[in-house]
């Protein structure tokens, strides 16, 4: 059965088995509708009863052919992971007796002069200097000054 995520709006399938249990608990618990979780945002989607019931007309039919195959075909659990030993463990179960020895440190690195080691001053110049002011006023065409835009001059 197809259904789209009435939130995050994914589209997403619920398998046969998937069906089955969902009618098997609408059908025990007297439900109006299944709430079906979307693989993404894990949110619940109302599916009405009478929908499910469309998808799988025949669905106690079905659930004993499933059980039926089930008992033919058991399927096996899948094994526990074997527990990892972790190296503080196998520290603590070391005897203690023998002796360690270590290794020689690495040798530290050479001071860096006072003057190489200070940050220097970030230089960002906010307002253009006097120089840079003159060359745009002379670099305008016919020798005019442009003035700032937005400002106006009123004659008297």
């Amino acid at each position: 059965m197809n259904i789209r995520c009435s939130f995050c709006q994914t589209p997403y399938t619920l398998s046969r088995v998937a069906m089955l249990d969902a009618l098997q608990e609408v059908d025990s618990k007297n439900l109006t509708h299944y709430d079906a979780h979307c693989p993404r945002c894990r949110r619940a989607t109302q599916i009405p009863r009478q929908r499910l019931e469309m998808a799988m007309p025949n669905w106690r039919d079905e659930l004993k052919q499933f059980e039926a195959e089930m008992k033919e075909h058991p399927q096996q659990e899948a094994p526990l992971p074997a527990p990892e030993s972790t190296p503080v463990a196998e520290a603590a179960s070391a005897p203690e007796s023998s002796p360690v020895k270590k290794a020689p440190s690495k040798p530290k690195p050479a001071p860096v002069p006072a003057e190489e080691s200070k940050p220097k001053a970030a230089t960002r110049q906010t307002m253009p200097s006097t120089d840079a002011k003159k060359s745009n006023a002379t670099s305008s065409p016919k020798g005019k000054k442009s003035s700032s835009k937005g400002t106006s001059k009123k004659s008297k």
